[in-house]
């Protein structure tokens, strides 16, 4: 290995900055043994060494040194390294970041927002991990993030022998969180979160979610002392652009609708008249699918001719068991982006109104 000789900025005595002791008299030496490298330099008058192995990564050590050097950084003395590498090496990983961001939102969000969230920080613990030997297959490091590591001590599966070795990796292997002061590492984020599973393009609703999720979870860590500046600000990447035209021929005809109805009415005797009444709110009214699983008899006028009324005021979303505080697939909460206890009013047409009444019955919920 070549070494070349460092420049030198003078024989200070060390200094202070904080509490860490710096000094800028540096220097460095060749060593070399025949299975590895070891890397000598001085600091403060006090002899530093560090053995790397294989060649490569001893000369991408040298490298960032040289460098901090060439650019007058401070080096601490206990350590030998310069204050951007001490800073690296005590700060917390992108994992045990994203872990704790997600325990922190848990209490204060909707089922589907915890799911969402944790989808989010799946993907991006994904695109921040280092190239380590031994890597275990993505799905089993999906299976992991989703259904242990982003979840609270109580919702938590256990973990048999390949994925306890699979979270032993994931540990060692992610980033620290500063490395997303590069905007390299923030774009190779964005290029993650924007295609599906299977690598085609995201739809664009579903990337600007998953964006919203990373940038509000980068400020927490501007918050908390973890970055100096939200780096997603100064990075200007965006999804190639599609057409937001509706192509009629994918969207329900009024026929089709109707044809859909009366359909669902044969999946069975209570399940059916549950589907009718719900999906027939969904096409006249234009509820939201968790509005009409939500809906109850009380909520409704229905009158003998003319045009009815819906009054909304709670909601049943759906969502995995693991997310949701009531133990099951179904959480009762207010009405989507309002604030608690508001209510909608949805006029409904006649023809929803006629609707027979033991298809709305069935989709009711007694209140």
């Amino acid at each position: 290995m070549r070494w070349g000789r460092w420049n030198r900025y003078g024989d200070r005595p060390p200094e202070r900055q904080g509490r860490v002791t710096t000094s800028y008299d540096v220097r460095r030496n060749k060593s070399s043994k025949t299975t590895s490298y070891e890397v000598r330099w001085k600091v403060g008058g006090r002899e530093k060494s560090k053995t790397l192995r294989p060649k490569a990564l001893a000369e991408s050590f040298l490298s960032d040194m040289r460098q901090a050097a060439k650019a007058g950084e401070a080096f601490d003395v206990e350590s030998g390294l310069p204050l951007s590498l001490v800073k690296a090496k005590a700060a917390r990983t992108w994992l045990q970041f994203a872990q704790a961001y997600v325990l922190a939102k848990w209490p204060h969000s909707a089922a589907q927002s915890r799911e969402g969230i944790t989808d989010t920080m799946t993907g991006v613990t994904l695109a921040l991990l280092r190239d380590r030997p031994g890597k275990p297959d993505v799905q089993v490091l999906r299976s992991v993030l989703r259904g242990h590591v982003f979840l609270p001590d109580g919702r938590r599966g256990s973990l048999d022998a390949e994925q306890a070795a699979a979270l032993r990796w994931l540990t060692a292997a992610s980033v620290p969180i500063v490395e997303l002061e590069e905007a390299k590492n923030v774009r190779a984020v964005l290029e993650a979160l924007s295609v599906t599973l299977d690598g085609q393009r995201a739809a664009d609703s579903t990337f600007r979610r998953k964006r919203a999720v990373f940038h509000h979870a980068l400020e927490y860590a501007v918050e908390l002392g973890d970055l100096s500046a939200n780096p997603l600000d100064r990075v200007n990447w965006k999804p190639a652009k599609v057409s937001g035209e509706v192509d009629r021929r994918v969207v329900v005809n009024p026929a089709q609708a109707r044809e859909l109805l009366v359909a669902v009415t044969y999946v069975g005797r209570s399940r059916g008249a549950m589907l009718a009444g719900m999906f027939a709110c969904m096409y006249f009214a234009g509820l939201r699918p968790a509005e009409a699983a939500g809906l109850r008899e009380k909520d409704c006028h229905l009158p003998a001719t003319g045009w009815g009324l819906l009054t909304l005021e709670e909601t049943r979303p759906e969502s995995g068991r693991r997310f949701s505080d009531s133990g099951g697939t179904h959480d009762v909460r207010g009405l989507k982006q309002r604030r608690r206890k508001a209510i909608r009013d949805v006029p409904i047409p006649p023809e929803l109104v006629k609707i027979p009444t033991w298809a709305h019955r069935a989709a009711w919920h007694r209140g």
